[in-house]
């Protein structure tokens, strides 16, 4: 399932080829016809996302609601509308202008919503690690769901009532990252760690927007920071993580084997000897 920094950079780019226009949207397959009707000929005013949700905001009132669930996919492409691009596979959703077509395939959610029904979604959600600055994304909210549980801080960080957008990848990397016990309450885990695990997403996330990439290791972070702190073009030749997919290979940093166990619903992959932390 895409996490949050893919949501987000897919968001960024919708606006940026849809924004002020008023595109054709149809549903080539068919089972979207009346939510399309309804947004059809209308402007785009924004394309926005929190957490694994997207929302795409329309004159009217109507606001476009998208989450991809496990295979969904929502591409873009440049194109001249005159020639049309034919329809490939089972496409949902299809924003058309003189410029760019976009194709939404098998979202798990696909509904045309009020502002009121978003409000409703976004109270749902826990704070989003790459919307940082937005005073409904704070850190104390998810403190203190995690306070409240006894469940592991591993399957907390895939609540997205708790922490929205946050995946598999980026909980057994940022885990493994600071050294935490995955299977620690989260009502025992200290607040200094919660902080800790925080400021680390707030700071990975926005290289995972700009890369497309979920960036986890040291080396790579910090070229990839530097690189954008510089305005230099980022280049990533290889692709490595800590643990995750790892499972039975030796840790970096240890040499133990990275152990691998199902935790809410997916692979959790972690180090038993690095992380004793929490």
């Amino acid at each position: 399932m895409p996490e949050g920094h893919t949501l987000f950079a897919l968001a960024r780019d919708l606006d940026t080829a849809f924004r002020g226009t008023s595109p054709t949207v149809t549903s080539p397959q068919g089972r979207f016809a009346q939510g399309a009707a309804l947004v059809t000929g209308h402007e785009v005013l924004e394309a926005t996302s929190w957490g694994k949700h997207l929302f795409v905001e329309f004159t009217g009132d109507r606001i476009l609601w998208v989450h991809l669930g496990l295979i969904g996919s929502f591409r873009i492409d440049t194109t001249s509308y005159a020639g049309e691009l034919p329809v490939v596979g089972q496409v949902r959703c299809r924003f058309a202008t003189d410029d760019h077509v976009a194709d939404l395939r098998g979202p798990m959610v696909c509904d045309v919503v009020t502002p009121e029904k978003v409000d409703e979604v976004l109270a749902r959600l826990g704070p989003d690690p790459l919307r940082a600055s937005d005073i409904r994304s704070d850190p104390e909210l998810a403190w203190r769901r995690i306070q409240r549980s006894g469940k592991p801080i591993a399957e907390l960080l895939m609540d997205q009532s708790v922490l929205a957008g946050v995946g598999n990848v980026y909980r057994c990397e940022v885990l493994f990252r600071l050294r935490v016990n995955p299977f620690r309450p989260g009502n025992k885990l200290q607040r200094k760690t919660w902080r800790a695990i925080w400021e680390d997403l707030v700071a990975l996330l926005p290289l995972g927007v700009a890369t497309r990439r979920i960036v986890t290791v040291h080396e790579q972070v910090d070229a990839v920071a530097q690189a954008l702190e510089a305005g230099e073009d980022v280049r990533l030749t290889t692709r490595d993580s800590y643990v995750y997919k790892r499972q039975g290979e030796a840790c970096h940093v240890c040499g133990s084997r990275i152990r691998t166990q199902l935790v809410a619903g997916r692979n959790l992959f972690w180090c038993g000897n690095c992380q004793r932390r929490g």
